[in-house]
């Protein structure tokens, strides 16, 4: 198992953000980011610099309800959020396909359904079902007893849709992460439609059982708790993982770390 010293190790590695010119030593990946809920895909901005750099192609995946596309909560699905993944990666193939949070759920799913053009998926601090589990119920699994989650979450029947308490938003996502940064997560928080969460994972062994997983851990974790990851990984038989000292959104408070583990993800 990848432990929190070889992320530290990580972290001495050059990551480049400018224009360098892109790498030639290996072969060029599709590098496709999928965000989490009360998230948008602008989560990723400080990550695809360093990626691009290295001459990957990066798709930064926008689901519908978020950030500034407003489709309306009764338009969506979790079909509709595997739609747009699987539509922004087109024909292509080799693909590394990363989730954060909620995304987890839907990169399983899109896994699930195009197994032969993903090279390996990518869970960031993020939920992986087994066949038949929701995301409602790992939610309220006791392993995750640290999360924030229960405690500041505020969910409406009548929109189909959830907050989270404004006075719980730094601690549950964004504890470590610059101040500006922070306020900008607080200022823009917006309800997400809760489809995701209660939606059962459709996954099978011949497809999504067949794609390589990497899991990284985020040991200070308010939202999805370090012990309900672990739970998570061993029951889905994931060998390779990183752990990093970071809150739920280690793409604002370390991206240069969590750029250098994508790109060697993409080796």
């Amino acid at each position: 198992m990848r432990t929190l010293i070889f992320t530290l190790a990580v972290c001495l590695m050059a990551v480049t953000t400018g224009s360098s010119k892109p790498k030639t030593a290996n072969k060029m990946k599709t590098i496709v980011l999928v965000h989490g809920a009360w998230l948008d895909a602008s989560s990723w901005d400080n990550v695809i610099p360093a990626l691009k750099a290295a001459g990957h192609e990066v798709i930064n995946v926008n689901l519908p309800g978020h950030g500034k596309d407003n489709t309306p909560v009764s338009a969506i699905s979790l079909q509709s959020y595997v739609d747009a993944v699987k539509k922004a990666i087109g024909n292509r193939t080799d693909v590394i396909l990363v989730g954060h949070s909620m995304g987890g759920l839907v990169v399983s799913e899109t896994a699930e359904q195009i197994p032969g053009q993903i090279n390996r998926l990518v869970y960031l601090a993020a939920f992986v079902p087994r066949n038949g589990e929701t995301l409602l119920q790992l939610s309220g699994a006791a392993e995750n007893k640290e999360s924030l989650l229960g405690k500041y979450f505020r969910p409406d029947e009548k929109t189909g849709a959830g907050s989270i308490a404004k006075e719980g938003i730094r601690d549950a996502f964004v504890a470590d992460a610059p101040d500006a940064i922070a306020k900008k997560v607080i200022d823009g928080h917006r309800p997400d439609p809760l489809v995701s969460f209660v939606t059962p994972a459709t996954l099978t062994e011949g497809n999504f059982g067949s794609v390589v997983k990497t899991y990284v851990y985020t040991i200070d974790d308010k939202a999805i708790a370090y012990d309900l990851q672990k739970s998570m990984v061993q029951k889905n038989n994931i060998i390779k993982t990183y752990a990093l000292p970071s809150s739920h959104t280690p793409f604002f408070s370390m991206p240069g770390v969590v750029a250098s583990i994508l790109l060697q993800e993409s080796k």
